[in-house]
């Protein structure tokens, strides 16, 4: 007879968890955690009894419960939750971790136990596996307890495949960073105690330690990877893990794996782990987990080395451009350069992302790309513009998007460009966009851009002071500019004299 997974398409981070710690502070550490790492649905409750009250009205996917609280413990609310819906994922937490209590806790259908204090990165990860695990649905009866076993296995391991494939492609940072957050996923996958993350240098045929860790606070990390390089070498010279065990090396009590990181077939690095002492020899799976959590880190770096290199050519490009305008028009570079470190500082101010801020960075020494294409005799009139002129000078929004539009890795940062000169009433150019309709950026940068333009010299009239900016923008506040915007940016102004 065949039995088939069956696969419940609603996404784990829409699955309902429920909270249950008597402790404020530590249920909402765990709340906020949740929160940030995407979860939707979350509810907590303050003892056990509670807790039952709210699983009656509604089931819930997931609980994560202390054991020892008022009126009623986590111990018999387990018992409860399992009467009641039987396939309720449990996670108990205990500042008091009896053997025996961690059994009772395991038989009667908790699916993990964590020790207080914890790493609350390590209950994310315990979260993230078994809602995963709930996702991938088994039939209601078997024909033995060894399909069962089977299938719970597999269900784990498909489940720990996703959270290796979701760490991997939510790593952002410089490349220390990415390793450190690789050797903390291995080390939290596969129950290690030690890990290495070292790069190799092909001319010296040297190991370099980039990430060191380790449980064990009194572990001598140059003696060990000293002893250890022997094997270092044999994973870079076939380019494939390798995983030994006690028996043959007794130094690697109780086993050891070591990985390459590879990029076009050559091996830059080794990622080694040993396991935990109390947790027994590394499986074949424990293999499995490291060389596909390699794989798809060096190829993330691969991807990412790529990237970098591509922008950081074609973004010089644009600013060759720029540069070309320069020197036409002095006035044009510096003021790019003004504009975005002042860009810069409102977007922080106003809170944004560091994606969002990269991209003003790049919009704002390019916002005036499009002048590229105005005659000098429009550009560098030293009078006032005639209404023609005018109208051509208004066209450098749409012509720097247009330069910009077939690099695909610009997309924010055009429309950004693109939009500079919208004004929050709607009468600005070249869409009339309005209010929020005007990108957040664009309307940053049309407030810097303004601020700078009246506070600088152009051809056609002397630089204003400072004063007769701020009081310009306020006077333009609701009508040119943004409100928020403004007060963030006069903000700044306060902060700092410019």
């Amino acid at each position: 007879m065949v039995h088939a997974f069956g696969i419940d398409n609603i996404s784990p981070y829409k699955k309902k968890i429920l909270v249950v710690d008597d402790y404020v502070p530590t249920r909402q550490m765990i709340v906020d955690a949740l929160s940030d790492s995407g979860y939707q649905t979350i509810k907590e409750a303050g003892n056990g009894r509670e807790a039952l009250g709210f699983f009656r009205n509604e089931h819930y996917d997931l609980v994560i419960s202390d054991v020892m609280m008022p009126q009623m413990g986590g111990m018999e609310l387990l018992q409860h939750l399992k009467e009641i819906k039987p396939d309720t994922a449990v996670i108990m937490i205990t500042a008091q971790p009896e053997v025996e209590l961690t059994v009772s806790a395991l038989k009667k259908g908790a699916v993990d136990f964590l020790k207080k204090p914890f790493n609350i990165e390590d209950l994310m990860y315990k979260v993230h596996v078994y809602l995963q695990e709930i996702n991938i649905t088994t039939p209601q009866s078997y024909q033995s307890d060894l399909l069962l076993k089977q299938i719970e296995e597999k269900t784990n391991e498909l489940s720990i495949h996703s959270y290796i494939y979701d760490s991997v492609e939510n790593i952002e940072g410089n490349h220390d960073e990415i390793f450190e957050k690789l050797a903390t996923t291995a080390m939290r996958v596969v129950d290690g105690e030690e890990c290495f993350l070292l790069i190799y240098d092909d001319e010296t045929k040297e190991f370099h330690a980039r990430v060191s860790k380790s449980l064990n606070n009194s572990f001598n990390s140059k003696l060990t990877i000293l002893s250890l390089k022997y094997l270092y070498h044999q994973v870079v010279e076939k380019g494939d893990a390798l995983m030994i065990h006690s028996q043959d090396h007794p130094f690697v009590a109780p086993s050891l794996i070591c990985s390459p990181l590879m990029i076009r077939d050559k091996t830059f690095g080794v990622l080694s782990i040993r396991k935990k002492k109390d947790r027994g020899p590394f499986a074949q799976k424990d293999l499995n987990y490291l060389v596909s959590l390699c794989k798809r880190a060096s190829l993330n770096l691969e991807n990412k080395m790529l990237y970098e290199s591509l922008y950081v050519n074609v973004l010089d490009t644009f600013k060759a451009l720029i540069a070309s305008i320069q020197v036409r028009d002095q006035y044009t570079e510096d003021h790019s350069l003004r504009v975005t470190k002042l860009a810069v500082r409102v977007a922080r101010e106003m809170g944004c992302s560091s994606g969002e801020i990269e991209s003003m960075k790049i919009a704002g020494s390019l916002h005036d790309l499009g002048k590229v294409a105005i005659p000098d005799n429009v550009l560098l009139k030293p009078d006032r513009l005639t209404n023609e002129e005018y109208e051509i000078i208004k066209q450098h929004p749409d012509t720097g998007e247009r330069i910009l539009k077939p690099v695909a890795i610009f997309e924010r940062e055009r429309t950004i460009i693109r939009h500079h000169h919208e004004r929050w009433d709607g009468s600005g150019y070249p869409a009339g966009l309005s209010g929020e309709d005007i990108p957040l950026l664009a309307r940053i940068l049309a407030m810097t851009d303004t601020f700078d333009a009246i506070t600088n010299n152009r051809p056609y009239r002397q630089a204003q002071s400072v004063e007769t900016a701020i009081e310009e923008i306020k006077n333009n506040r609701g009508t040119q500019f943004d409100p928020l915007v403004t007060d963030h940016f006069l903000i700044i102004l306060r902060k700092s004299q410019i």
